[in-house]
């Protein structure tokens, strides 16, 4: 991870060095292992330099080509190399040593404002065209790099993270009311509906899929990227299914073990980061190198108070995970005196905006703190499984079934579903009757269902007009989907690009911070077109959910993994019980909150007293899906964040 910035005149005004001087100075905070610096009269390129790739190492950044006239900072490392050099006629002399950044600059000569959609990787780069007079970037398709800007008449300025930007004189530190509107009306994990507005009215950002091009006073951003369903593939039988998923997905994990420095990969007892694992490993054996894996369990002290078919320690499945596959050194967190209360601030710090996956965060950082003590290039993960190499949820496929009156097909995989999870027909039918036709649920309920209280003030809400927005969107004021069900989600994930900001903006951030690359095999943009064009079949067959990496990772993983259907793990149960010890200053500070006027005009007052009652109660570990307390945690944190930009 590297940290790239830029500052351009539009005036034609020369530059003023001091303007870049401060911009780099405020990147001193993150470690680097080469700092560099490129300017012309109007033009200033900045970069921070990480090195991760062998080739990274020793590069200069800004790189500039004096036969071209053409300066590029950039924050990438590039999947497809093999594929591009081929394309671009590089010499095989040149390719083994050859640089992310002039393989970038090289496509760029090539294919101009198009280079983006011939890129596969994590990236974020400016570009200088001195003969053209113009400044062209891009972000990668999911956003996987952070890449923020000021525009006005005069400037334009760039950063890969957005404090440096507000220490410059010409931008005025104010709040964006609109972001926080769509912050605290949105449910989820998700920051706002507009990818392109930050927290801070002055400063945007380019969204995932997006180029942008600076020329004769112009700002144009572009969307280069749409994932959609396309053509199905359709292959001759289930092993020829296999066998091509097999080989994309060991395309995608091995073009992410490219590291001078030692590989991790965060590890659960699931299926994604399993099979992330064993295909690494994989490769990893041929040339001899080990994998870490990093492993989140709860404290000693915790007592699971979860459902029989959760499982908040997952240690019995990563083991086997572990000593199935081989060639693995295993480490086991449990981040002992950490807790989500206390890490506010810090993580305040490192995202520089407000956050909602609270339960997660003290590990979530944690877990970069202890790969980098390994001396961690690259770490793993399969953050986007569940909607890519994972599909396959066998309900909601049986109600497809129903809907299209496949009665026989629909019998017989319940019946195998049946013995392989448990439960009566008649019951999943009633199931599927309501995931099917959701007028059932409005015509006949069944029980209470589970939200977190809205956190906006209402009046705020209708000053700022946000459902209205939320509406081009499909999004009611639940703030999600109006009627969805997981294929909808499905769909909506890979069409709004807006779903992917608020993840990758910390694996990015955080990467940055810890100096090693956070990179998630299950959101390669080939892996995710090849799982979008399977047929639905694929995903689902004789009553096994997520059938096609069930099957793929058959000799990868463990059948007590591979194969397990009745057991989920839970991570972050015990948030509460870590918070005990800081109780008494988490109630006062709520209490606090429930009378500070600048907070209540833009959160829900009347939920925030309505759930004070239960941080007055002793607290318990069970306490951890209580949504009031989830709902309180959130509006704490919207409150210190508001605290930093008074």
């Amino acid at each position: 991870m590297s940290a790239i910035t830029g500052i351009y005149h539009l005036n034609k005004e020369p530059i003023n060095i001091q303007h870049c001087r401060d911009l780099m100075m405020n990147l001193q905070k993150y470690p680097a292992d080469n700092i560099q610096t490129w300017y012309l009269e109007k033009v200033f390129l900045g970069c921070h330099a990480q090195w991760i790739t062998p080739e990274s190492v020793g590069e200069k950044l800004p790189f500039y080509d004096y036969e071209r006239q053409c300066a590029i900072t950039s924050d990438a490392i590039i999947d497809n190399r093999k594929e591009l050099l081929e394309k671009l006629e590089v010499e095989p002399s040149r390719q083994k040593y050859i640089t992310d950044s002039e393989i970038i600059l090289l496509s760029y000569y090539k294919w101009k404002e198009d280079v983006p959609k011939f890129l596969v990787g994590d990236f974020a780069f400016m570009i200088w065209d001195e003969k053209q007079q113009r400044l062209f970037g891009a972000r990668d398709f999911s956003g996987s790099r952070t890449l923020y800007y000021h525009k006005s008449q005069e400037k334009f300025a760039f950063c890969t993270t957005i404090e440096p930007l507000l220490s410059l004189p010409f931008i005025e530190k104010k709040l964006n009311e609109q972001w926080l509107a769509e912050f605290l009306a949105i449910s989820g994990m998700i920051d706002a509906v507009d990818s392109s507005i930050t927290p801070y009215q002055n400063i945007e950002q380019l969204p995932p899929s997006h180029s942008i091009l600076i020329e004769e006073n112009n700002v144009i951003v572009k969307r280069y990227s749409y994932l959609t369903q396309g053509k199905r593939l359709q292959l001759k039988s289930n092993e020829e299914y296999i066998e091509a998923f097999q080989s994309v997905f060991q395309e995608a994990v091995t073009s992410r073990l490219r590291t001078h420095k030692n590989v991790g990969a965060q590890l659960s007892g699931g299926l994604d980061s399993g099979a992330v694992v064993g295909f690494a490993v994989k490769k990893l054996q041929m040339e001899k190198r080990p994998l870490h894996t990093f492993s989140y369990i709860p404290p000693k002290d915790f007592r699971d108070f979860t459902p029989k078919y959760l499982l908040a320690d997952e240690r019995i499945y990563i083991q086997s995970t572990v000593d199935h596959i081989g060639g693995i050194t295993d480490h086991y967190c449990d981040f002992k005196g950490k807790d989500s209360f206390s890490e506010i601030d810090d993580f305040l710090e490192t995202l520089e905006m407000p956050y909602k996956f609270f339960e997660n965060s003290f590990w979530l950082k944690g877990m970069f703190e202890q790969a980098r003590k390994e001396d961690i290039g690259v770490l793993l993960n399969g953050d986007r499984g569940n909607f890519s190499i994972s599909w396959g949820f066998a309900l909601e496929y049986y109600t497809l079934l129903l809907k299209r009156l496949r009665w026989f097909r629909l019998y017989q995989e319940l019946i195998h579903y049946r013995n392989k999870v448990g439960g009566s027909r008649l019951r999943n039918l009633k199931i599927m009757a309501r995931i099917g036709f959701p007028i059932i649920n409005r015509m006949f309920p069944e029980g209470t269902p589970y939200t977190i209280p809205s956190l906006i003030n209402p009046d705020f809400a209708e000053k700022m007009d946000v459902y209205n927005k939320f509406k081009e969107y499909g999004i009611d004021r639940t703030g999600w989907y109006s009627n969805s069900n997981l294929f909808n989600e499905r769909k909506k994930h890979f069409e709004d690009i807006f779903q992917w900001n608020a993840g990758n903006t910390l694996a990015a951030k955080l990467s940055l911070r810890h100096s090693l690359w956070k990179r998630d095999p299950t959101n390669d943009i080939r892996v995710v077109q090849f799982c979008l064009s399977l047929p639905e079949g694929q995903y689902v067959q004789n009553g096994l959910d997520r059938a096609l990496i069930r099957k793929s990772t058959e000799n990868y993983l463990p059948d007590n993994v591979r194969l397990n259907q009745r057991i989920r793990g839970v991570q972050g149960a015990d948030w509460v019980h870590r918070m005990i010890p800081k109780w008494d200053e988490f109630k006062n500070e709520i209490q606090h909150l429930s009378t500070n006027k600048r907070a209540l005009e833009f959160l829900n007052g009347e939920a925030i007293q309505a759930s004070l009652s239960k941080v007055e109660q002793v607290p318990r570990a069970e306490f951890a899906t209580d949504p009031n307390l989830k709902f309180l945690m959130r509006c704490l944190i919207v409150s210190r964040f508001l605290q930093k930009i008074n």
